[in-house]
């Protein structure tokens, strides 16, 4: 829970998210170069002037005397030259039609403020105390406002400036009046701020290291080009030290804090497309069109690396403070008054596939904040059940009916044991009895450990759950010798990496590599006796794009014995555009199907359209979710063992229950000389369209035969007059399923339909 409850901290501490681009953090006055890009790129010049306006005091003055270090400082300086915003800006006082200042009708605030200096810091600062309503006095030594910045223009031009910004306002001008006794200020006046130039006075004042602009002397500020730099960064000076001002009048302290310089943004160049500068066509100023072109060449630098990456943050177009908002009101019920609900579909939609953490510059975890989420919510008893309510009946099923922990005849301890996880059976039961085959032959005394790795569990939040089953898991392997763990599914070994440390494990790419899969001779494909070709024929000849699975980019040695295996069996394959540490998440992760349906779908289309070719996987549920949506994918086995994966569609959640009792079934008896009983099924019709259907909804065909069979029993449900079909229900678990059928006359039944949610009928 510590890394829930410090993750605003780290957020703050952490993120970039709100780093300014590097041209914003090169202005003196921190101009939103990415707020005026939408205004720029619209020709909305009227707003981008307000903007403007509001952010430099003097937008003329400053279009017209800023050497604009932003355009050195900009992204694509290097590579076709920075943004020519200073052009933009010059286009933007330009092109507006509404240039008067906000007339503010406001009360006087009946505080006074001498500004000694009435060069542009000194007029800044005025200005903004102004808009304000408070009673500013300026004096100046010269007999006209403007210091240094007025030689630097037109001066008439900078004089119409001064006056059209102050039209609205009121200030007392003591010009020709050289201030002498800064103690004799302080009397009349309940601040004073020092703007004197680069050759002007200081009064002997001594800067305070604990505020913006202040001094050791209370109520005294200085500032401006008396502290160095030019007449932007005096301007600059002169609007924040307003600030400062403001909040010494009402608090009486001298701690404004100081503004942040330079940005902690490192990006680059590196897939941006060259534009060349847009040249003004009379080589002076732009067009409008010609404005509007310049600002297209904008990359809207920020530190966006997670939003980019990851699917939920772009589902939700939000970025991680305000996923973190919304996650923290779902905690904690009553915050902004909502009720606890507002966002447990969001918690229950991130696949944990870790691309966040592993994109941040600051490594940044948001995979685990969700997950912490998820069991605090979990805990309160409110996160909805049907998320995940089928994931743990088949964690279950996979443990228990399905389940099998066997070493061989007469070995007391395994050196190795075959852990497939869950789902590799579910696909197809070769995976598993014809790896168990191969590994029989290198290693005999090799155990079959068929069973959950517990990520249901832990996607699910169920922490009591999780620990129980690993508990179990722990007795088991124990039971079997202690040995090598073999594991067939990048997940499985990022569970046991967290949770079962001490286990030693293997991924069962690195054994065959090792071992010699290829040259196997016991090793007959499937295919011969269907009449199709051998393995390392037609497959071989077939190109393939090798899909990394997300859980897989902790585990590089994975990724590189997986692609030797490919080389070693003669396929000619090629990397996606997101592999190795980048690898994406397929949609299957954490289980997100039923509380983000769309999003999932999105998910694995998304990934499925990033190459024409074929995919060869090594996840086997990366393979059943491309097979689900119409791509041809193979899991790396299909090409090893010759098992022709590519004809074979996804499995529905029915048939990987019937596909893990058949391995099951068949280990048993192959190496065993053990049988089980067949499971009995009432005479029930459903069409494949229907089965995949309720599949999608994870609903198996036995739930529905459950509810056909109590609607029966119990003569229960009701008869639609129109199709006398029966409509009957039955809660399994926390879920109820409702089930359409028909008796046929024969006494089998026909399913019309099926579905389920999460209800408790009164009476029951």
């Amino acid at each position: 829970m510590s890394y829930l409850e410090d993750f605003e901290k780290t957020l703050a501490e952490k993120c970039h998210q709100n780093e300014p681009p590097f041209c914003q953090a090169a202005c003196p006055f921190r101009l939103d170069i990415k707020g005026l890009e939408e205004k720029w790129k619209k020709g909305r010049f009227n707003a981008a002037y307000r903007t403007y306006q509001n952010t430099v005091g003097f937008p003329d003055i400053v279009s017209k005397l800023c050497s604009h270090p932003c355009e050195k400082a900009c992204l694509r300086a290097k590579l076709d030259g920075g943004i020519a915003i200073g052009l933009l800006e010059r286009a933007t006082v330009e092109y507006a039609k509404r240039k008067a200042p906000n007339a503010y009708n406001l009360p006087s605030k009946g505080k006074k403020i001498a500004i000694v200096g009435g060069g542009l810091s000194g007029l800044g600062c005025a200005l903004r105390l102004c808009n304000k309503k408070y009673e500013v006095t300026v004096y100046e030594r010269e007999m006209v406002l403007g210091g240094q910045a007025r030689n630097q223009m037109d001066p008439a031009e900078f004089d119409a400036e001064i006056e059209a910004q102050f039209q609205f306002e009121e200030f007392s001008r003591h010009l020709g009046e050289t201030v002498t006794d800064l103690e004799a200020l302080r009397v009349d006046y309940d601040a004073v701020y020092v703007a004197t130039g680069a050759d002007g006075a200081d009064f002997g004042l001594e800067m305070d290291p604990d505020g913006a602009f202040a001094t050791r002397t209370p109520g005294v500020f200085i500032g401006g080009s008396l502290t160095g730099g030019d007449s932007m960064k005096a301007l600059a000076d002169g609007l924040a030290v307003s600030l400062a001002i403001e909040r010494y009048l009402k608090t009486g302290g001298m701690n404004e804090p100081f503004r942040k310089e330079g940005t902690l943004l490192k990006l680059h160049t590196e897939g941006v497309e060259r534009a060349d500068r847009v040249t003004p066509a009379n080589g002076e100023s732009y067009t409008e069109e010609e404005a509007m072109q310049e600002i297209a060449r904008c990359q809207k630098c920020s530190c966006d690396a997670c939003m980019r990456a990851c699917d939920l943050m772009r589902l939700h177009e939000k970025t991680p403070r305000r996923l973190y908002e919304e996650v923290y009101i779902t905690i904690h019920p009553g915050t902004l008054s909502r009720d606890g609900t507002w966002a447990t579909r969001l918690i229950s939609t991130c696949d944990h596939c870790g691309l966040c953490k592993e994109v941040c510059p600051q490594h940044i975890d948001f995979s685990q904040f969700l997950l912490d989420s998820m069991r605090a919510m979990q805990k309160k008893g409110a996160m909805p059940w049907p998320f995940h309510d089928f994931w743990l009946r088949d964690m279950a099923y996979a443990s228990g009916k399905a389940g099998l922990t066997r070493k061989p005849e007469n070995v007391k301890q395994s050196s190795y044991a075959f852990f497939p996880g869950c789902q590799l059976a579910g696909s197809d039961p070769r995976y598993v009895t014809r790896t168990y085959e191969w590994l029989r032959s290198k290693k005999p005394d090799a155990a079959i450990w068929m069973t959950c790795c517990g990520a249901p569990a832990e996607w699910a939040g169920e922490v009591d759950i999780h620990a129980a089953h690993l508990e179990e898991m722990r007795r088991q392997w124990r039971e079997l010798g202690e040995p090598t763990v073999v594991l067939a599914c990048p997940n499985c070994r990022k569970m046991f990496e967290e949770y079962l440390p001490e286990l030693p494990v293997v991924f069962l790419a690195e054994v065959m590599e090792e071992w010699g899969v290829e040259k196997d001779a016991a090793l007959e494909p499937d295919n011969v006796e269907k009449g199709e070709m051998e393995a390392g024929s037609t497959q071989q000849v077939q190109s393939y794009a090798l899909f990394d699975p997300c859980a897989s980019r902790y585990y590089p040695e994975l990724q590189e014995s997986v692609r030797h295996l490919a080389d070693a069996a003669g396929l000619m394959w090629e990397n996606l555009p997101y592999d190795g540490k980048k690898a994406r998440c397929c949609g299957y992760g954490g289980h997100i199907g039923i509380a983000s349906p769309s999003h999932t779908s999105h998910m694995t289309t998304s990934r499925a359209k990033e190459e024409e070719l074929p995919y060869v996987t090594y996840c086997v549920n990366c393979r059943e979710s491309f097979a689900g949506q119409g791509k041809e994918a193979v899991h790396i086995l299909d090409l090893l063992f010759g098992l022709n994966g590519a004809g074979r569609p996804a499995a529905t959640v029915t048939e990987r229950w019937h596909n893990r009792l058949a391995a099951k079934r068949e280990l048993l008896k192959t190496y065993w000389n053990e049988t089980i009983e067949e499971e009995t099924h009432m005479k029930l019709e459903v069409e494949k369209e229907l089965e995949r259907k309720l599949s999608a909804s994870q609903i198996l065909i036995e739930d529905m035969e459950q509810v056909i069979e109590h609607c029966e029993r119990e003569d229960r449900g009701i008869i639609d007059p129109e199709t006398e079909h029966r409509i009957g229900h039955l809660k399994i678990q926390h879920m109820t399923y409702w089930a359409e059928y028909e008796v046929l006359p024969d006494g089998g039944y026909k399913l019309w339909n099926g579905y389920s949610h999460r209800m408790n009928l009164e009476g029951e």
